[in-house]
């Protein structure tokens, strides 16, 4: 059975499709069968491997009315090992469309059922609310990471996260785990960042990663290049923060 990840977090600009494209590209480099789930209406982890105009289908196709399995919207990547599901700003409109539907938080969790035996590691980006998108990853999920920009209003809103951890532990996926808290646009040189960090230990405990990831341009600029970062700069900082926060997160999953 595949490990699946939901990275999630209300919060916008926290470096969630950041995570979720670069963190995919370790396990696949780590000869993982990874799948890469794009749940965000913003596309931006889809523009990063495909041009818009080659998306003819989308998981957009998948959850609004089954008109599609997951199957037939996998998209092959120019990484070994690394397959796509990409969105559609379409996806936007689901949110209205899966109102009053019984099955509305478990189509995901449906919707992979059928190929989890044909991937080890399932990466699913979300957008920045606590909707309906963002509860199909928690229920399809078997691990949540969370993560938080090193600012000084860090904290808000993880109550509000961790409240829908809980409730859905409580009835839909009992077994969703809290794998970690991640800390990221951390810049080394500023006492704030380091109290930030010392506040989220405080509050998280062990559940925060050893690793964090700092603030890079490389980073910043891979996306526009359509890259990852370990081909667009695989000697920089920010590759080296997610070869070390993949070989983390392979620890706690064991």
């Amino acid at each position: 059975m595949p490990t699946i990840i939901a990275i999630a977090n209300q919060k916008g600009g926290v470096g969630k499709t950041t995570t979720a494209t670069n963190l995919a590209a370790a396990f696949a480099r780590k000869r993982k069968r990874t799948l890469l789930i794009d749940l965000d209406p913003q596309v931006n982890t889809t523009l990063t491997f495909l041009p818009l105009e080659e998306v003819t289908h989308s998981i957009y196709d998948v959850l609004a009315d089954h008109q599609l399995s997951l199957e037939e919207v996998i998209k092959p990547t120019k990484y070994a090992n690394l397959c796509l599901v990409p969105s559609k700003i379409a996806l936007a409109k689901l949110e209205t469309n899966l109102v009053g539907q019984f099955d509305a938080p478990y189509r995901l969790k449906d919707a992979l059922a059928p190929i989890r035996k044909d991937f080890d590691m399932v990466l699913i980006d979300t957008p920045p609310t606590l909707g309906i998108l963002t509860v199909n990853a928690m229920v399809a999920a078997t691990h949540l990471l969370v993560p938080i920009q090193a600012s000084f209003y860090a904290l808000e809103g993880t109550d509000d996260l961790l409240e829908t951890l809980e409730r859905i532990r409580a009835r839909p996926n009992p077994g969703l785990q809290l794998l970690g808290v991640l800390m990221t646009l951390y810049d080394r040189r500023t006492n704030l960042a380091r109290d930030i960090h010392r506040q989220v230990r405080q509050v998280f405990g062990k559940k925060v990663f050893r690793t964090v990831i700092g603030r890079n341009v490389r980073l910043e600029e891979s996306p526009a290049y359509k890259e990852t970062i370990f081909t667009f700069a695989p000697d920089s900082s920010g590759a080296a923060d997610y070869e070390r926060l993949a070989r983390e997160v392979l620890q706690r999953v064991g």
